[in-house]
């Protein structure tokens, strides 16, 4: 870390930042070819007009003259030619690096646990996908080669001045010192200034990403007016890191004009004193001036440069801590299943999400093949833990779980996840038609099989009543359905999988009477031949369960069928139905 608490230059990010160039190597070759060939080529324009100054025009040899002119224009085409080379390669390179990162990070993030999603802003997921990725870009187009080519430039006039006068050469460069100084403090200034901009924009976005969600729950609560607030501070934040970053702009380049204009009037004052006393040529007083506008430009650009390495590597940093996050759900099970039978067990399972607090206590369960199991119990006592267990969304610290005998770790994820199917409370619906979204694009899944699904489950004529039946664009969140036109759909997208083993999340709990028994018909036909798990409020919804687990502050205190249950004295699934029940017929 530097003294204003930034993180210093890193060359090993650096470096992994240019491997990710590795598949494009002839690319980034050619990049630097040409970025060597572009020094001598822009310097020696003022080298020639030097020499044509003192060998042609002093001399008035006209056809010299014209034969220079040639040779300078045809230089000056090959320039424009390797500059636009250059320009296209190091970008064309910064896009392809880019795009494959973009892929990259968004692979691994779909691999990543729930738990990560759980701590992490979803606006902060972003700005690394996008803003920080993009950033990377500016690496290859405006970084690492470009500051090669800039110091080569530097170089290579140096030289060329020295041979063409060493005296203009020692006065232009007294006001070297100046330009470094100058440079240095621009470079530090803007590097924090971009440092709090970077950090503004990800809490930006992770703010907007959040409000825009939640708008309901703002515009419900009359909050508008307190978010709009915090909306102006976080907002004003941003906006001043960006004005802190332009105002040492707007102070950096006024001072290097001044300390070129210094250089270029002691050049003149000088240079005159030697043209008239014959110690240094006509030709340098005129290509002089060149030289200084080429050497002061990479001088004068070279900080900004790099600072925009600096940003990138930062951002690069930031990227990269989301590809090396290795909280992710170890797939080594090397067991592929076409069909489960469906024996569920859960043995002495013990699990905590923070590792710390524990959720699910010494839980002992089975399900076997085609039986439902219904699991009751007040909000937090653990119903949804056990399904997100089961899936492989987090790891159990204690016990097992297994399926048909075999532990689920045994089993490749993907294929035990192709065999399992929920249905969620909140049905997450994405933009596209109710095709897409109940497919979920897999080309695999004909349009015969959705509207078969539908037809089985009593939602084929809803569908269809909708404008263009099943592509029917849906809004993002699905917000142009209602909850329940959002909840069937989801039984479809369940059930067109043909999974094994069904899971349902209190699926009909925000549903009115009538939506209420069209899924329940549509629950029918889904538990059919399938071992299922409902999670259920209402006790009414599971009168077709096998057996009832009642879970409280994480333990399974009660496990039977539904009549064994109720006939428990004092039972807790007796005082759940009875409680229920007593409010439904004073209702």
């Amino acid at each position: 870390m530097s003294a204003d608490g930034t993180p210093s230059f890193d060359l090993q990010i650096l470096g992994r930042i240019l491997r990710l160039a590795r598949p494009y190597k002839n690319v980034f070759i050619l990049a630097a070819i040409l970025a060597v060939a572009l020094a001598p080529t822009a310097s020696l324009r003022p080298y020639l007009i030097n020499k044509m100054v003192d060998e042609n025009i002093v001399q008035f040899d006209l056809g010299g003259m014209l034969r220079m002119t040639a040779i300078i224009s045809g230089l000056l085409v090959l320039e424009v030619i390797l500059q636009y080379g250059f320009i296209y390669s190091t970008s064309w390179l910064g896009q392809s690096v880019i795009r494959d990162l973009r892929k990259s990070v968004f692979n691994h993030i779909t691999s990543l646990r729930l738990r990560f999603f759980d701590q992490t802003p979803i606006g902060t997921i972003t700005t690394r996908t996008i803003n920080d990725i993009e950033s990377i870009n500016n690496v290859f187009s405006q970084g690492v080669i470009t500051i090669v080519a800039d110091v080569l430039a530097i170089i290579v006039i140096l030289v060329i001045m020295f041979l063409s006068s060493w005296q203009l050469t020692v006065i232009c460069l007294t006001t070297l010192p100046l330009m470094l100084i100058a440079t240095y403090v621009f470079k530090e200034k803007v590097k924090s200034a971009f440092q709090v901009v970077r950090t503004q924009i990800a809490k930006m976005n992770a703010f907007l990403q959040e409000r825009i969600s939640g708008m309901r729950i703002v515009q419900i609560f009359t909050a508008e007016k307190r978010e709009l607030d915090k909306f102006r501070a976080i907002n004003r934040e941003y906006t001043q890191a960006n004005l802190n970053s332009i105002l040492y702009y707007a102070v950096f380049f006024p001072v290097v004009e001044i300390i070129s204009a210094l250089a270029l009037g002691l050049m003149v004052w000088w240079g005159a004193r030697g043209v008239i006393s014959e110690e240094i040529s006509l030709g340098a007083l005129v290509a002089f001036p060149i030289y200084l506008s080429m050497l002061f430009r990479p001088l004068r650009f070279i900080a900004d440069r790099f600072n925009t390495l600096q940003m990138g590597v930062v951002a690069a940093d930031r990227v990269f801590k989301v590809l090396d996050n290795r909280e992710k759900i170890e797939d080594n099970g090397e067991i592929q299943v076409q069909r489960l039978k469906g024996d569920i067990k859960f043995e002495h399972v013990f699990f905590a999400y923070d590792g710390i607090n524990t959720v699910l206590k010494d839980v002992s369960f089975e399900v076997r093949p085609g039986e439902t199991l219904a699991l009751v119990g007040s909000t937090g006592a653990g119903k949804s833990t056990i399904i997100n267990i089961l899936n492989r969304f987090y790891e159990i610290q204690k016990g097992s779980v297994k399926i048909d005998d075999v532990s689920i770790r045994d089993y490749e994820l993907a294929s035990l996840r192709r065999r399992i199917s929920i249905v969620l409370q909140d049905v997450f619906l994405f933009a596209g038609t109710i095709y897409e979204n109940i497919t979920l694009r897999d080309d695999s899944i004909s349009r015969e099989e959705v509207i078969s699904a539908s037809k089985m489950i009593g939602a084929h004529d809803f569908i269809s009543r909708m404008p263009n039946g099943y592509d029917f664009k849906v809004n993002e969140r699905g917000n142009n359905l209602s909850m329940g036109q959002r909840q069937i759909i989801s039984f479809v997208r369940a059930l067109v999988y043909n999974p094994d083993i069904l899971i349902l999340d209190e699926a009909t709990s925000s549903v009115d009477s009538e939506t209420e028994a069209i899924i329940q018909y549509a629950i029918e036909r889904l538990i059919q031949k399938r071992t299922s798990i409902i999670i259920a409020h209402r006790l009414s919804t599971i009168k077709h369960a096998n057996k009832v687990g009642v879970l409280s502050h994480g333990k399974m205190i009660e496990f039977g069928t539904h009549d064994e249950l109720l006939n428990t004295p004092g039972g807790h699934y007796r005082k759940l139905h009875d409680m229920q029940f007593v409010e439904s017929d004073a209702m």
